[in-house]
């Protein structure tokens, strides 16, 4: 649809943040008390009360409270649905298509939320229609589902409100704003729009109500007709407490259902030779004998308007030319939308009324997939452009030919088997009412178009008897609207023309309206008498209010022999129109008419996708290639979230059953998806969103989801406060359980707010599982195709190398198998492949194999199919068993000459395969084998001769001997392990390393002694033996390191595979796999090395990246310890290695150039100069000369090194 005024595409906008709107519906202070945005606000507020009162009523059920029935439910269903489909596709055919001209990807993703929606009430009707329905489960499970509809509902406007409505307040004008409010009211069936309007204005405040009032004045065009069908219609009667079922809001009262044989219209005309008489009780018959009738003009209309579309391809394949093709496309949507919602008028008007067991509803839909056909070939083709292929033109004209016949042959059947039974069952007043009913199914902005489009069809006679009955057929409220209706019909006939003539004013008393009748077009009466009959059935209709037109007196009514066309009275119709242009609301509008085609089949029916942008998306998706990137490891955790609400949705029904053991288990699965998909959340909105938004054509296309993120934490904190409290009350009963007497105990007070709360959080977890589900749904849709389209392979690893970088030991030990559980083997493959090939720098596969090796069940579990990571570990064991492949152990080493030795250390240094580190840790072990060897053939022979009372070392140490705290200088910890080389007892590796000629490996030990009880046992985080209960041997324990520290915060890093300082990644320290070492949080954008920490100290030249001492990173990439960057910045500013300077040496350079601006150098060095190369911007350049300083031309650093002194040439400036 076009929008006046916001045509121009083009301007980048990034979204501003506005500040979040109450759940009452209160706007921010952004939003004006004026502004015209602010009518979805009370929109939004009477659909939460619509909403408020549905559960409501459901639980009530559910807890066998006063709720009503089953009915009654359905019923306020039935029209939540209908208010809340008709709201969403306003949305995306006005309001969403106008905000994408300004800020682009924001509206597709309201769009996927209004689908998803559909979808949830397609769910809660299919459990309405349920046999079961006097079961206690089947309640709670409509509460539930109903509750999970007031949360995504109620989520998804107040998304709106804090990021759809600022922008729209503060990208477009206050006209275009009326204007937008306008087309959304003019989108909305005319219909439900008599339903909408009383029951928003019922659904706020009397003083909000008046404030509605004033908004609407602002949004209506200052026409008095436009202004007086919306306030008609919002004074029309009161929504009743029994909701009515869309479209029947027309329903005629009495019992004239039936026709009488002799029956005829109260107001019909004949023709008698030259004169036209108008009376109740003439016996001449309109030429329409049943206004039922009416539906053949638009059957003719319709396939009128197919043939000449059909004729029009036909010229397009004969003469090649495609320059029309655009508006050929827009004839196209304009006649498919009329179809539509004309099958939708059958549907919910024509067929219900006359209670038929024939239903043309498959029909409907194949007709709505051949329009849809149409669309695709034709958009193909303006896509080919000059390239089109003849058989795209004769595909055109055999599908334009097949929508011909096929609605042809449909329309045949229909006037064939419906149109007869209406006639046979229904009176005249009936019919008239059915006929107007249909017409009313349409909105007020298609209406416009299709009035004068149908009439044009029509004869003047046709045209005069379908006004005629649509006046008769209109209730009282409608009087503007029929007179609306009239001056937009008389638009399709020729100029001059008007067949409800002029409407002066429509507070006319009811003397002028005796001088209005319904047409303009009259034979002359041949006596008063005809006149004065014309004049009584005028006011006759004039009293009810459904007749105003425009003869100006009776006067105006002379005798006239000619032909018809002579008779016209010369009068112009100046009935306004809507205010906006409607030769463009046919194409964007579509969409919208095909998704109500979902309410037309009735709540079972598929619903139909009313996303702008979805037919684009699945395009891309069927078109591209499915291709294994890194970013989709990431998606993969979507199965396993979606696994974990299944179960959360299905077992929360059993929180019934008073079971204390259930309830922890299920407490205890609830906040293992809470803790992960926070993780998971957070990786996104830290990580994922940054790079879409970082990208200039993504701006703006993730704010949607970081706002999700925050209202399913909500919803988090919602669930375990409530299974906290549910515990608590299950604690309490069971107190109450007295010599078995559980009854009584069950049927206290305390029972009854047990089941209450149970009933909630089974309803809260039902809204966790739909409103995740439909969140990853729509991450999948339109954020995951971006990654292909916008990052390359390496981006992507590098973002996943990021995500995984920020997340801790513990939690990927807990992640691992819970997102490779349910996914096939194939892909679990895939995803540790990449997760490997992101960490490729790291020591991730090394601390994966050991974490495997050492987790409870591995052994039985590391040879299954079931998990990828086991069987790469089971691919390294057969590497081993490998008979071609000789790897030595001690024994066998001990048994070697030094020729084979030397034969071995060769071969380990030819295998490119191992890791540079692997390769020189073996050969430096292999060189000194023989004596590793012998030390360890002694100390196990030592050992095996002294027993547990002969160790060394077994009595405690302390940290402190004065307050008797245990632990050694280097830790504090209430342990010593025993050094799997010597067999001997030491606090720490430190104390053994400084007694001992060799090194221990920590990672071997396997016991220590407690040094409170002395004893001896597995190395583990408490004591085992029951003198001590339990006593913790320090406050943080690494299993894999078999470390122990009592002091400090210490994490495991699984990528460094080594413990280091710190709170853990992801919260004060991250994992760079390029560098390969874990830096604090803010240096997050820092120069990447390779590998970088994996080198010496610059300044102490010990081993960086084992070192147990703080580390530096320098802006360089370089690092060195903190404590010799201390002393070497004392008298240096740069890099040790590659000489760039080591910090903002901004200060120091301007006190430089104070000092060579005071310097005066010799006459004889003045004029020379020197090249010069900077450390720091790496340019060539000349300064003039000096013995020590030479400033940088390019940066202004004095960072820089004389290449050259030019002794020839004079040097007056630098370059």
């Amino acid at each position: 649809m076009a929008t006046p005024g916001i045509q121009k595409a083009g301007i980048s906008v990034i979204s501003p943040a506005g500040a979040a709107f109450d759940q009452k519906g209160h706007s921010p202070p952004s939003i004006s008390l004026s502004s015209p945005i602010r009518i979805f606000l009370f929109f939004h507020k009477a659909i939460r009360a619509e909403l408020e009162g549905l559960h409501r009523s459901a639980l009530a059920l559910a807890t066998n409270r006063n709720g009503g029935d089953v009915e009654q439910l359905t019923d306020k269903c039935h029209f939540l649905r209908s208010i809340y489909k008709h709201h969403c596709n306003a949305e995306d055919e006005v309001i969403f298509p106008a905000l994408d001209i300004r800020v682009k990807n924001v509206a597709r993703t309201y769009s996927l939320e209004h689908a998803g929606e559909s979808l949830l009430f397609d769910q809660l009707f299919a459990l309405l229609r349920c046999n079961e329905k006097n079961e206690e489960s089947y309640h709670r499970e409509l509460a539930s589902c109903t509750r999970a509809l007031q949360t995504s509902v109620s989520q998804h406007m107040s998304k709106e409100e804090e990021q759809v409505f600022p922008l729209l307040n503060n990208m477009f004008s206050f006209e275009e704003q009326a204007s937008l409010a306008w087309q959304f009211l003019c989108s909305i069936p005319a219909n439900m729009m008599a339903e909408f309007l009383p029951w928003l204005s019922s659904s706020i405040s009397p003083d909000e109500r008046h404030e509605m009032h004033e908004c609407l004045h602002r949004i209506i065009p200052e026409e008095h007709l436009l202004q007086q069908v919306i306030f008609n219609w919002i004074e029309g009667a009161k929504v009743s407490n029994k909701r009515k079922r869309p479209y029947d809001d027309f329903a005629p009262s009495g019992n004239s259902h039936y026709a009488t044989d002799n029956e005829q219209c109260s107001f019909e005309y004949s023709m008698n030779g030259d004169r036209t008489v108008f009376s109740e009780g003439t016996s001449v018959m309109c030429s329409i004998h049943h206004p039922v009738d009416n539906i053949l003009h638009w059957h003719k209309a319709i396939l009128k308007e197919l043939s000449d579309i059909a004729e029009a391809a036909r010229s397009i394949r004969i003469t090649g030319d495609f320059s029309d093709l655009h508006d050929f496309e827009k004839r196209l949507q304009f006649i498919a939308e009329v179809c539509i919602f004309h099958s939708i008028a059958e549907d919910k008007v024509i067929f219900p009324a006359v209670d038929a067991e024939v239903s043309f509803a498959e029909e409907h839909a194949r007709e709505e997939g051949e329009f849809e056909k149409f669309r695709w070939l034709i958009e193909k083709i303006q896509n080919a452009g000059a390239n089109s292929a003849a058989e795209f033109y004769s595909e055109l004209c055999s599908l334009a030919d097949n929508i011909v016949e096929t609605i042809k042959k449909h329309f045949l059947n229909e006037e064939i088997q419906i149109i007869p039974l209406v006639r046979k069952h229904f009176n005249l007043e009936r019919q008239r009412v059915l006929v107007y009913q249909s017409l009313c199914v349409m909105p007020l902005r298609l209406i416009e178009c299709v009035l004068p489009w149908l009439v044009r069809s029509m004869s003047e006679e046709e045209a005069r008897c379908f006004l005629c009955n649509m006046h008769m057929a209109a209730p009282a409220r409608d009087s503007a609207l029929v007179t609306l209706f009239s001056g937009w019909a008389c638009k399709g006939r020729s100029i001059g023309t008007c067949l409800a003539s002029n409407v002066r004013d429509l507070t006319d008393s009811k003397e002028q309206f005796i001088r209005h009748c319904p047409f303009s077009i009259y034979r002359n009466a041949s006596n008063d008498s005809a006149t004065s009959a014309l004049s009584d059935n005028c006011k006759r209709l004039a009293k009810q209010g459904n007749l105003i037109c425009s003869v100006e007196n009776r006067t105006s009514i002379t005798h006239h022999s000619e032909s018809p066309n002579a008779l016209v009275v010369n009068k112009t119709c100046f009935v306004p129109g809507l205010g906006f242009n409607s030769q463009n609301l046919g194409t964007p509008s579509l969409p919208s008419a095909r998704s109500l085609r979902a309410l037309s089949f009735g709540s079972s029916a598929p619903s139909l996708n009313s996303s702008l942008f979805l037919w684009e998306a699945e395009n891309n998706s069927e078109s591209g290639v499915v291709t294994t990137r890194p970013i989709d490891c990431i998606f993969k955790f979507h199965i396993a979230i979606r696994k974990d609400l299944e179960f959360l949705d299905a077992e929360s029904g059993g929180l019934q059953d008073y079971n204390e053991s259930f309830l922890r288990q299920f407490s205890g699965r609830f906040r293992l998806l809470w803790g992960l998909y926070k993780a998971h959340s957070n990786a996104e909105d830290d990580i994922v969103f940054p790079a879409l938004e970082s990208k200039e054509t993504l701006h703006n296309v993730s704010h949607s989801y970081t706002l999700d993120h925050k209202q399913e934490e909500k919803l988090f904190e919602d669930i375990s406060s409530a299974l906290s409290m549910l515990s608590q009350l299950l604690e309490s009963l069971n107190s109450k359980i007295v010599g078995g007497n559980v009854c009584e105990s069950f049927t206290s007070e305390s029972s009854n707010r047990y089941r209450e709360l149970a009933t909630k959080i089974q309803g809260m977890c039902k809204s966790l599982k739909v409103t995740l589900d439909h969140h990853v749904t729509r991450e999948e849709l339109e954020l995951w195709p971006l990654f292909d389209r916008h990052f390359s392979i390496d981006e992507q690893d590098k973002l996943v190398g990021r995500i995984i970088g920020t997340t801790g030991a513990e939690v990927l030990q807990t992640m691992l198998p819970w997102v490779t559980s349910p996914l096939t083997q194939e892909d679990q493959n895939r995803m540790m492949d990449t997760w490997k090939n992101a960490t490729k720098n790291t020591m991730f596969s090394e601390w994966l194999e050991e974490w495997w090796e050492m987790k409870p069940g591995a052994s039985s579990n590391i040879p299954t199919s079931e998990n990828g990571v086991s069987q790469d570990q089971e691919v390294h064991e057969s590497m081993d068993q490998c008979e071609n492949t000789f790897k030595p152990g001690w024994n066998d080493i001990f048994r070697m000459n030094q020729n084979e030795l030397e034969s071995e250390i060769r071969k380990v240094s030819r295998d490119s395969t191992l890791d540079p580190r692997r390769k020189a840790y073996l050969i430096q072990n292999l060189m000194t084998s023989r004596w590793i060897a012998y030390q360890q053939k002694c100390s196990h022979s030592r050992s095996s001769e002294a027993t547990d009372d002969d160790l060394h070392g077994r009595s405690p140490s302390y940290r402190d001997p004065e307050k008797q705290i245990f632990g050694c200088q280097h830790y504090k910890r209430n342990c010593k392990v025993r050094a799997t080389c010597c067999g001997k007892l030491f606090a720490c590796r430190f104390c053994h390393d400084e007694v001992s000629d060799h090194t221990m490996d920590r990672k071997m030990t396997s016991e220590m002694m407690c040094m409170n009880c002395l004893e001896i046992q597995p190395v583990g985080p408490v004591c085992l033996t029951p003198s001590c209960n339990g006593l913790s041997m320090a406050k943080y324990y690494c299993s894999s390191c078999k470390f122990f520290d009592d002091e400090r915060d210490v994490y495991h890093c699984p990528f460094c595979n080594l413990c280091r300082v710190g709170k853990g990644l992801g919260i004060d320290f991250f994992h760079c796999m390029k560098c390969n070492c874990c830096l604090a949080m803010k240096l997050v954008d820092h120069k990447c090395r390779e590998k970088g920490l994996e080198t010496n100290c610059p300044i102490c030249c010990d081993f960086l990246f084992t070192s147990s001492t703080a580390v530096r990173a320098l802006p360089c990439g370089h690092y060195m310890h903190s404590a010799c960057f201390q002393a070497y910045a004392c008298t240096h500013y740069i890099c040790p290695i590659c000489c760039k300077s080591m910090g903002n040496m901004s200060v120091y350079f301007g006190m430089l150039d104070a000092l060579m601006a005071s310097e005066v150098l010799p006459q004889e060095y003045r004029d020379r100069c020197q090249d010069i190369l900077c450390n720091d911007c790496d340019r060539k350049g000349t300064a003039p000369y000096h013995w020590l300083y030479h400033k940088c031309g390019s940066c202004g650093s004095y960072n820089t090194r004389v290449i050259k002194v030019d002794r020839d040439h004079s040097c007056s400036s630098s370059t």
